[in-house]
């Protein structure tokens, strides 16, 4: 990994690096996303099945494009039981942490007769992308339809592709059907998207697009973004590891490869105020790397995108950490809590020793769903908030209203708006 010292030119030579990973970089996609997404507006299912041929070289048809119970019992069949025991276990933690975010509907009345307050309800119907390729990540299934699900929507579908024999990934369909998803379909990549947002005859349209996914999924949603809501735009992963001379470099190191090796635009950074550490962690995390299974993707991963910051002190360590605004933080110091209080922009922190980010992809209940490149400073995780909306509540009687009308007609005058005026005013025979 390469080690620098922080100063103005590195900071700025990292965070232009970084950003080069952004989808947003990638708008020479764009067009073929948009040719795809229209073909599926107009032509509906035969696009999608024509677009499965081409790309997962499956053959689909409005009879088995849907998935069916028999497939899902014959998932259940292929999956161990202890990894269908583990899976529940995860759900019963993602549950527990995300039935607390749960708001409810508030009103407030005053005694001239006010209402005002706010009405919570939750989507009606939500789809959820899961990606295919050469893995199965059902615990992304279960980050994405757990919340949905606390939230209250009802309908929950699921788009994922193929595999080379028409089948989906065992374990992703018994994910998806202990979540609580109440359709799966087999159709992938961009056209899924478009048959999400503009509905085909086989799949209706939904209000809300969540879930990861390629390039062409990533410029997908945000086509579509109008026409139905998307969480975000999903970048590649990555980790920030924040520590001081007290930090485990065995720790350190298996905890930046553990990013690394999602894919070739991974980032992983050590920001240390120990110069001692970052030369330990550099040859660490060599050795560690060297026994695991994915590493020409680790290699590349921290070629490009991997770097070990020497900070003057924590106070610049913690601003470069800000300015970065990592997916995850790691933060292994000598006062972990005290430094936390400090950090403005992440996606999930972690805290300590043994709180490996794993802990919170897998088990611990929290969302791994969380914004990447920089957007930690206006994004959250993805939560129950995600999926419900809010509409205001006004109700006043007149003798609420009557201290306020002129108001109300002096403001809409000076904009130039004297309906509006004249719809206050006529009330009171103005």
């Amino acid at each position: 990994m390469k080690i620098v010292e922080l100063n103005e030119k590195s900071r700025q030579n990292v965070l232009e690096n970084l950003l080069k990973r952004s989808p947003a970089q990638y708008e020479e996609y764009s067009a073929v996303v948009a040719e795809i997404l229209e073909n599926v507006r107009i032509n509906k299912d035969k696009a999608l099945f024509e677009y499965t041929e081409k790309f997962d070289k499956v053959s689909i048809t409005k009879d088995t494009i849907r998935i069916t119970q028999e497939e899902i019992e014959e998932a259940y069949s292929q999956v161990e039981p202890s990894l269908i025991d583990v899976i529940r276990k995860a759900i019963k933690n993602i549950e527990d942490y995300h039935v607390k975010q749960k708001r409810y509907s508030w009103f407030d009345t005053t005694e001239n007769g006010s209402i005002m307050g706010q009405k919570i309800t939750p989507i009606s119907a939500v789809g959820v992308y899961v990606p295919g390729g050469t893995a199965a990540y059902p615990s992304s299934v279960l980050m994405n339809v757990v919340p949905a699900r606390v939230a209250g929507v009802e309908r929950i579908a699921m788009t994922t592709p193929p595999q080379k024999n028409g089948k989906v990934y065992p374990v992703t369909l018994v994910a998806a059907n202990e979540a609580g998803v109440t359709e799966i379909y087999k159709v992938g990549g961009a056209q899924a998207i478009g048959a999400l947002a503009f509905g085909t005859e086989s799949i209706k349209k939904v209000d809300k697009i969540v879930g990861p996914g390629n390039i062409y999924v990533a410029l997908a949603k945000k086509a579509v973004y109008g026409f139905v809501s998307i969480d975000s735009l999903a970048g590649p992963s990555e980790i920030l590891v924040l520590a001081d001379e007290t930090a485990n470099t065995k720790y350190v190191a298996a905890d930046l490869l553990s990013q690394a090796e999602h894919d070739e635009l991974a980032s992983a950074i050590l920001v240390t105020t120990s110069r001692q550490l970052a030369e330990e962690v550099s040859v660490e995390v060599d050795r560690q790397a060297s026994k695991l299974s994915r590493r020409e993707i680790i290699e590349k991963s921290l070629d490009n995108y991997g770097y070990i910051i020497i900070a003057r002190d924590m106070a610049d360590a913690i601003d470069i950490a800000n300015d970065i605004a990592s997916e995850h933080l790691e933060i292994m110091t000598r006062d972990p809590f005290m430094i936390m209080t400090k950090i403005k922009n992440a996606g999930a922190i972690f805290i300590g020793d043994y709180s490996s980010e794993p802990l919170g992809d897998y088990m611990a209940g929290s969302n791994h769903i969380l914004p990447t490149n920089g957007t930690a400073k206006f994004f959250s995780p993805l939560g129950v908030d995600d999926f419900v909306k809010k509409s205001s509540i006004i109700a006043y009687s007149k003798e609420a209203l009557e201290p306020m009308y002129k108001d109300i007609m002096s403001f809409a005058e000076h904009e130039g708006l004297t309906a509006h005026a004249a719809a206050a005013g006529i009330r009171f025979n103005q």
